[in-house]
């Protein structure tokens, strides 16, 4: 299935949303809840599933949705139509500040994008969202970020959430090492892996962290200067939250 293809505009600067302008007939996906407001002639249906594959049947269905209570999504998500006879829109924003990063799949390798598990906003009908494991299993039991990850695929606009400033980085048979929790996407070609930060020093004292993200090969990648867990921490260091987006089996004491 084809994705459909939809005009958009990001309204903002440190807090943006994502406005999509949809033709007659037309249908873009988002997580349940992130509608920020729809004009006239446009209507929502929650559905289990992305809805790029309609002939799947339920048994299917569900195995495809469920797979999505693993990464802490919802079990549904929800379409928006465009019913009218003319352009109508509808936008949507984060549940938390950030940038809003629009992406062409169809300029990706192999059409695929991986995000981090909470960073997908919204995508053109058509595209579709699984679960993708990440080979290191060293990167869940260590650094808790990167082993359960969302995979998009497709052919039209998605649109991922970061929080903060982005930055978008090309490797090129490249290294990088990355605050755990900063990475938002990157595509399918790159490796992710979670290594200890340094010297036993340097683990220490270093104020870093004890384990860095790393991410190598070639292609391109996105970054946030301000996850969710390093928002909590400052604002609340002290409170029930402050390991929110923290996922380690370890432990979240292994994240300070």
């Amino acid at each position: 299935m084809r994705s459909h293809e939809i005009d958009y505009k990001i309204i903002g600067e440190d807090i943006q949303i994502v406005e999509v302008e949809l033709d007659p007939r037309e249908t873009v996906i988002a997580e349940a809840g992130a509608m920020l407001y729809m004009e006239d002639g446009i209507q929502f249906e929650t559905k289990m599933g992305d809805g790029s594959d309609p002939d799947k049947g339920l048994f299917g269905k569900l195995l495809s949705a469920g797979s999505r209570l693993i990464t802490g999504e919802s079990l549904f998500m929800t379409h928006f139509t465009n019913h009218g006879h003319q352009k109508q829109k509808v936008a949507f924003s984060a549940p938390y500040p950030g940038t809003v990063i629009p992406i062409d799949l169809a300029q990706m390798s192999q059409n695929t994008l991986i995000v981090q598990k909470d960073g997908f906003l919204c995508a053109a009908l058509g595209t579709k969202l699984s679960i993708h494991f990440n080979k290191k299993l060293g990167s869940g039991l260590i650094g808790g970020e990167g082993f359960i990850l969302q995979k998009i695929q497709g052919d039209g606009m998605a649109f991922a959430h970061a929080g903060g400033t982005v930055i978008e980085k090309t490797l090129n048979n490249e290294k990088l090492r990355i605050d755990t929790g900063c990475v938002v996407a990157m595509e399918s070609t790159l490796n992710f892996d979670v290594q200890r930060a340094g010297g036993l020093r340097s683990m220490i004292f270093g104020g870093e962290g004890i384990f860095l993200a790393t991410i190598q090969g070639t292609g391109k990648v996105w970054l946030q200067s301000m996850p969710i867990r390093k928002l909590v921490q400052a604002l609340a260091p002290y409170g029930s939250n402050r390991g929110k987006e923290s996922s380690s089996l370890l432990g979240s004491f292994l994240e300070d």
